[in-house]
């Protein structure tokens, strides 16, 4: 199934340690680059429903590449679960793509290692420019004060999923817009069907959901100069706020502590769910027989009010960026096909095929990108997302605090108590595992 995953998927411990002393990149030599200046090779992460529909979107475009350049693109579509160690790999090896796909939220803990292309003014010019893309796209490609390590290519929001059906059935007029809403409307669901999913054991999932909930109360999991901070009181209770949909409030099902690989996305597209936080979930939930009329789609809750900045965050940026190993052998090529990649015709063919939004202001011009699933998406990341921490442990911190979260659920789904001391234990504990400052 189709997972747009902006963060690291499993352990990633101290493998960024080795890596920050690494120039990386392609190589003449296994890892896929060559001395030819008429191929590259791309990695690409998984974002259709399959890697094979990856393929059957992809190729056509890297057909027309090579017709238009002479150049031929060699295609490895990477699952999510192997991508970032794979990287990690090139980074050390040197034997890496090209060209390559890594999730938004990685940008900086990679461009700490050294391998990727930085994309300055020189190099931005090579592809029409910075000021193309939008500003929250931009905000999450690498360590704010640097030039960019990657080029925004898909963005994503969430945004509240709910069956339609369902919500008629229990007597619900409209989507819940805050979340005691959302506890509210929960206790109107038949008790055979659950109310909303969650991905428990997921820790990417987890560190999306709780980064927003920290947004809402005011709070950051880093201090101004990039210190870990995540035992204060703020990011504490926003994190018991999450959990607390299991354990207090029991709209999330206790069985959805083990869920890692999607299974809320699947109870939604068959009816079992009443409702789903997700990133531009619309290709995922067709490909699994889901139509669009069955479903309503909504701004995720806040704690009060409407969404906006601040407090009223209610996603964070999702996305995926597209990287250049610096010492590919063929530069020239790797930012042609950057910039191809990137033009307002394939931004439009890339981003319908995976119902995402282009990150190019004016590919988002298109009619696909304007109907009403679209326009909250849009809306979403245009008003009211904000970017994860753009810090060089960041992937780290996706890791720690994703397990802290994971162990909570597990806490929550084993009739264990969820309190503020339990969870500032578990962020505790997390926090000791980061790397000294």
């Amino acid at each position: 199934m189709r997972r747009i995953r902006a963060a690291a998927v499993g352990a990633v411990t101290m493998s960024f340690a080795l890596a920050v002393s690494a120039c990386g990149g392609g190589s003449s030599t296994g890892g896929g680059s060559n001395d030819s200046p008429k191929t590259l090779t791309y990695w690409a992460s998984n974002q259709g429903a399959s890697i094979e529909i990856d393929k059957k979107v992809l190729q056509p475009e890297l057909d027309k590449f090579e017709k238009q350049t002479g150049i031929k693109v060699k295609l490895e579509v990477v699952p999510w679960s192997d991508l970032l160690n794979r990287i990690l790999t090139a980074t050390t090896s040197g034997q890496g793509p090209d060209v390559l796909n890594i999730g938004n939220t990685w940008s900086s803990s990679l461009q700490a290692t050294g391998a990727l292309l930085p994309w300055d003014a020189k190099n931005f010019d090579k592809i029409g420019g910075k000021d193309r893309f939008v500003d929250s796209a931009l905000g999450s490609t690498g360590t704010e004060g640097q030039d960019p390590a990657a080029v925004p290519l898909y963005s994503m929001a969430y945004a509240l999923y709910y069956n339609k059906k369902i919500f008629a059935d229990a007597g619900i007029s409209k989507p819940p817009a805050t979340w005691a809403e959302l506890v509210a409307d929960g206790k109107k669901i038949p008790k055979n069907i659950a109310v909303l999913g969650a991905e428990g054991s997921n820790l990417s999932e987890n560190i999306h959901q709780v980064f927003v909930f920290a947004k809402q109360h005011d709070a950051d999991f880093f201090t101004a100069d990039g210190k870990p901070d995540f035992t204060n009181d703020k990011v504490v209770a926003a994190v018991k706020q999450y959990v607390d949909l299991m354990a207090k409030d029991k709209v999330i099902p206790t069985g959805d502590a083990e869920n890692a690989q999607n299974q809320s996305v699947s109870d939604f597209a068959k009816g079992k769910q009443a409702m789903l936080m997700w990133q531009s979930a619309a290709s995922n939930l067709k490909a699994q027989g889901m139509s669009e009329d069955q479903y309503g789609i909504a701004p995720i809750p806040v704690q009060s009010g409407t969404p906006g900045t601040g407090t009223q965050v209610n996603s964070m940026v999702a996305g995926i960026n597209l990287a250049v190993f610096k010492n590919s052998h063929n530069l020239d090529g790797a930012t042609d096909f950057v910039k191809f990649m990137t033009s307002d015709e394939e931004q439009k063919i890339l981003n319908k095929a995976y119902t995402s939004i282009p990150p190019v202001k004016s590919a988002q011009e298109d009619p696909a990108f304007t109907d009403a699933s679209n326009v909250v998406l849009k809306e979403t990341l245009a008003t009211s997302a904000a970017a994860l921490p753009q810090v060089p442990d960041e992937s780290q911190f996706e890791t720690v605090v994703g397990t802290a979260v994971k162990e909570l659920f597990s806490d929550a789904a084993g009739g264990r108590a969820v309190t503020t001391d339990s969870v500032k234990a578990r962020l505790q504990k997390a926090q000791q595992q980061m790397p000294a400052k």
